[in-house]
């Protein structure tokens, strides 16, 4: 079980929230969020409420303290914990919306979606096991969208707030405890 310590202000400071499970809108427990530390697991933080939006993944020691280097405009809205996952990774993705256009199975990383395997992108997909990071530059860079398992038949689905090209993806796999 993961913890994460949500902040209304920079550094740390400030009127805080703690949690061990998803929260999909902060603003019911903080009036805004600046900073966080996660004290143990894993947790995706959010620039929107309900799991859309700019994210990126914290891991158990790191703090946030400045929104922008981590690509996010203003605070946390949303968080979820990532749980632990121990058996094999496997994901299909779809070069077009609606599971449509040149399909790949996967279950290891890709750091060029384009070189790699002659997609031009991935624009849904299908994650039959395990917890995956998709990005939308190669070598795992840019903006990244968190996806579990299911089914998603676009990239807002998977809780990107405009159309994303996504061009690499990364298995979760590190131990988050």
């Amino acid at each position: 079980m993961g913890r994460i310590i949500l902040y209304e202000d920079r550094n740390c400071q400030g009127r805080f929230y703690e949690t061990s499970s998803d929260c999909p809108e902060l603003s019911t427990h903080l009036s805004r969020c600046q900073s966080c530390r996660v004290e143990s697991g894993c947790f995706i933080v959010y620039d929107r409420p309900n799991f859309i939006g700019n994210q990126c993944l914290l891991r158990r020691g790191e703090n946030i303290d400045n929104m922008s280097i981590i690509g996010m405009r203003d605070c946390i809205r949303s968080c979820r914990q990532i749980p632990l996952h121990r058996g094999q990774f496997r994901i299909k993705i779809f070069e077009r919306e609606n599971l449509g256009g040149q399909m790949n199975e996967l279950t290891d990383d890709i750091e060029d979606i384009e070189e790699q395997l002659l997609m031009s992108d991935c624009q849904s997909c299908q994650v039959l096991e395990g917890h995956w990071l998709l990005f939308e530059q190669p070598q795992f860079r840019g903006r990244m969208v968190y996806v579990k398992p299911g089914e998603y038949r676009s990239v807002r689905e998977m809780g990107a707030t405009s159309s994303m090209s996504l061009m690499s993806l990364k298995r979760i796999t590190e131990s988050c405890t």
